[in-house]
């Protein structure tokens, strides 16, 4: 299994793309702590971990704030003897209409929780990743050269993870600790079921791609435990481009 024994966090492990990763995780050997605001929805991820033979731990934590996630991640590391994959998938409370729409606290807000929630749990991850002498981190939401009319500051807050990115790898690859960001295009599988506009989103996410077919959940779990094993290790400071062409890199 690629991520036998491995020691694997996941914040935003109740939504639909951190839930995919995290058994995915599992399904591949890892021991799997999974972190969120909500804990029905951790528990019921966690319950489908153990149903099929995995190890899942819930707790809810708040990756916004500081003193939370420094807490999480030293009593993941004392109980496991340290962590060797963070994975981070949590909302970044986006508001997509035109710039010329939108308020400048409703432009500003997913960049200020995307590069804080990162920086907050990359930290944390990394401080105990040191002395094991390496480990991944995984950012999801990575990004390309394009972008379209409405996004408000989504597009400027995936820029800024990419940025963020870059300074990590530089600053821990020493230490033996790669760090990749993903990057889908979009999962319509993601969406709700009764999202009013899903079907209309969902064909234009379609029409942008080069092989007719976007990325599903199991894609996205599938290719994040790949790149969190050591058969990718070679891979750091790079953009894991799954979007089936509709993102094309430069």
């Amino acid at each position: 299994m690629l991520l036998e024994n491995k020691v694997t966090v996941v914040y935003g492990a109740g939504g639909s793309i951190g839930g995919a990763v995290a058994r995915a995780f599992a399904r591949e050997g890892a021991q799997v702590f999974l972190a969120g605001r909500t804990a029905a929805p951790l528990d019921k991820v966690a319950a489908d971990i153990r149903a099929t033979g995995g190890s899942a731990d819930t707790a809810q934590v708040d990756a916004l704030d500081e003193d939370a996630v420094n807490a999480f991640a030293d009593a993941v590391a004392a109980r496991a003897g340290g962590i060797d994959v963070s994975f981070n998938a949590i909302g970044v409370q986006d508001v997509q209409k035109p710039l010329m729409e939108i308020t400048a606290e409703e432009f500003a807000r997913p960049v200020q929780t995307a590069t804080r929630t990162q920086f907050l749990t990359t930290r944390a991850a990394v401080k105990h990743m040191i002395p094991r002498g390496g480990g991944v981190i995984l950012m999801f939401g990575g990004s390309g050269p394009q972008t379209m009319p409405g996004l408000g500051g989504l597009k400027v807050a995936l820029d800024a993870m990419e940025g963020i990115r870059r300074q990590w790898a530089c600053e821990a690859g020493r230490h033996g600790v790669r760090v990749v960001t993903m990057v889908t295009g979009g999962v319509p599988e993601s969406m709700p079921d009764d999202h009013p506009a899903k079907e209309q989103i969902e064909a234009s996410l379609l029409e942008t791609t080069l092989l007719g077919r976007t990325a599903t959940l199991a894609d996205v779990g599938d290719v994040a435990a790949f790149v969190a094993s050591d058969r990718a290790r070679t891979m750091t400071s790079a953009t894991v481009n799954i979007s089936c062409g509709a993102i094309v890199d430069y």
